[in-house]
């Protein structure tokens, strides 16, 4: 079966490496371009890219899609099937309809429930009991085409969306290469998603980033969780930004935002969470107890949200 693979983050790569350590013939690479990232604003490529040169394939980043002439490259591929895998383009309706059986998509939640950019991060932040991993058939809507497979996972009570992440990438990656095991066979089925229980994971934005420490601590909790490590959940202290990256519910009460022992428990508007792991920016990440030694925070104070 001749693949046309299309990814770029980190969350591709694992998929990407399974269909090559499984045989699957990856004709070509598409990708997103190098991006200017980090202090020196060096071009950087991205994840998928930097797999795929390891496997000796051919890479392409395209800025766009749309024209006839990236629709005519792709074509020119002869795949028998796109592998689309948090590429970060829309794909137009000529390049969802160049490989023979069509383009399979590998999203990060159990459709139709969290369609959109940040499934991950959204279902933890709602406070999901569980997510998963869903193989459908891309149409040119917004993750709302049929389905094939799909995988539950619980989302332990801590668990943060990097941890989530990781551990979705690898099991997505074993559904798709057995999606396309029984694809090759002429074993797969499709059904429509239900019309009930969509959901849209908008993509997060920073204004949502800030801690309310007037909310219940379980919403506070799963908005840090929700959000670390990346872009994470922060809250002002004395002029500084500092950013909570790991939480639990913690023991106690008091105004919104009080510092309620020397363990950084935090008052919410009902109940606290204690803060395992902080980091303040332009600075590692660290444990709560050994923050707290370069930075004393002391009970009693109160933390600005």
């Amino acid at each position: 079966m001749r693949i046309v693979f299309l990814g770029t983050p980190e969350f591709a790569v694992p998929t990407l490496v399974e269909l090559v350590g499984r045989g699957f013939e990856v004709a070509a690479v598409y990708t997103r371009p190098p991006a200017a990232a980090g202090r020196g604003m060096a071009e950087r490529r991205s994840p998928a890219h930097e797999a795929a040169e390891k496997f000796k394939l051919p890479v392409l980043h395209p800025a766009s899609l749309k024209s006839e002439a990236a629709a005519a490259a792709f074509r020119a591929y002869g795949a028998d099937v796109g592998v689309v895998v948090a590429y970060g383009l829309l794909l137009p309706k000529a390049i969802l309809d160049a490989p023979k059986l069509g383009c399979l998509n590998l999203h990060a939640s159990l459709l139709p429930r969290w369609r959109g950019a940040a499934p991950i991060a959204r279902a933890i932040m709602a406070g999901d009991a569980e997510t998963g991993v869903t193989i459908m058939r891309m149409d040119e809507g917004l993750d709302t085409g049929p389905m094939a497979l799909a995988e539950r996972v619980a989302i332990g009570s801590d668990m943060t969306a990097g941890e989530l992440h990781d551990k979705l990438a690898v099991l997505g990656a074993d559904l798709m290469a057995r999606t396309l095991a029984a694809l090759e066979r002429g074993a797969l089925e499709f059904k429509p998603q239900p019309a009930e229980g969509v959901t849209y994971a908008k993509k997060i934005e920073n204004s949502e980033t800030r801690i309310d420490w007037a909310k219940p601590c379980k919403q506070v909790h799963d908005h840090i969780r929700g959000l670390s490590p990346f872009p994470g959940a922060w809250f002002d202290c004395g002029g500084t930004r500092i950013k909570a990256i790991r939480s639990t519910r913690g023991d106690g009460s008091g105004a919104p935002g009080k510092v309620l022992d020397d363990r950084m428990t935090i008052a919410c508007g009902a109940g606290a969470v204690r803060l395992l792991e902080l980091q303040r920016a332009g600075a590692r990440r660290m444990r709560a107890e050994d923050f707290l030694r370069g930075t004393p925070i002391a009970a009693g104070s109160s933390l600005s949200s």
